[in-house]
């Protein structure tokens, strides 16, 4: 602000003219026709993409039936579709790897929820509304020397 405002009003048409529009948020596809994305949880590592269709769901080459064999994990990666009320849409197709069931689950949760927002922009605010966006970034505390886990020590004994 190299001028110096001397009113209220001069200060008020300083702001409406200094105001930027709010980022737009573009479609992100491949040559193919696919979104895809990154998602991350604990130290599991999921690549996703989507793709219009019948709403198929392949992880690592298997049904979502086979690889997360527990309900509890299916209803983790169906959330965001049930938010944005695509279920069925979608094809997805999802190669993750590292940590467990529960983090794999949640990794692609994130990265779904991304890839939905390449595809389709207006929904990146029910999506972040929800708290699907973002990237949990509990991980497992490292150990420590000197003690039996990270923070567990040995038995104390006084003889």
């Amino acid at each position: 602000m190299a001028e110096t405002l001397q009113s209220l009003q001069d200060l008020k048409g300083a702001v409406e003219t200094a105001s930027p529009e709010s980022p737009k948020h573009v479609q992100k596809l491949d040559a193919q026709g696919r979104a895809y994305a990154t998602g991350k949880r604990k130290d599991a590592v999921a690549r996703v993409w989507i793709k219009p269709g019948a709403g198929k769901v392949t992880v690592n080459g298997r049904d979502i039936g086979v690889y997360f064999a527990r309900p509890v994990l299916r209803m983790i990666l169906q959330q965001p579709l049930l938010v944005a009320n695509r279920v069925d849409q979608y094809d997805i197709m999802v190669s993750v790897s590292g940590g467990g069931l529960s983090g794999q689950a949640g990794a692609v949760r994130h990265g779904l929820s991304k890839a939905l927002t390449y595809y389709e922009p207006e929904l990146r605010g029910i999506l972040k509304k929800v708290g699907f966006l973002t990237r949990d970034p509990r991980v497992v505390e490292r150990k420590k020397y000197g003690r039996k886990k990270a923070r567990r020590s040995f038995q104390f004994s006084k003889r």
